[in-house]
């Protein structure tokens, strides 16, 4: 039980970390070349789902939330091809641009895929193995 506790502590810390450097790469004037700026907010974003994911389902291995974060990113990408009007109204907002984007990529899936791949390295390497080996 002091496992998973202190695992969702971990991620959520981890989480708003995430959502701190997004905002800030997304919504601060730090001139970064196009594809960094485009790319990068895409990944943090995928980086933040990982986490999130991580911190509401902490017994759940590396492997299985990235499964999960990796099919819900994809799945919130296609979403963008589906078009009500109050939903393309949201996506105009700022939160709608930051949770939800406005226009589908397959680029943005792979930059998403790799990101997801990244936190799973990371959480399997320096964090899950710790958790496990305190129970």
């Amino acid at each position: 039980m002091v496992s998973s506790i202190s695992r969702r502590i971990t991620t959520l810390t981890l989480l708003l970390i995430t959502i701190v450097a997004g905002l800030i790469w997304r919504l601060a004037p730090l001139h970064l070349p196009w594809f960094a700026y485009k790319y990068g907010g895409s990944a943090l974003w995928a980086i933040a789902l990982y986490w999130l994911i991580a911190a509401i389902l902490p017994r759940r291995t590396p492997l299985q939330l990235a499964l999960i974060a990796s099919i819900l990113s994809a799945a919130l990408e296609f979403s963008r091809l589906y078009h009500l009007p109050a939903l393309d109204a949201f996506r105009l907002t700022l939160p709608g641009k930051l949770l939800l984007g406005r226009i589908f990529s397959p680029k943005n899936i792979a930059a998403y895929w790799l990101a997801i791949l990244a936190a799973t390295l990371l959480d399997h390497l320096a964090l899950h193995r710790r958790h496990i080996s305190t129970k």
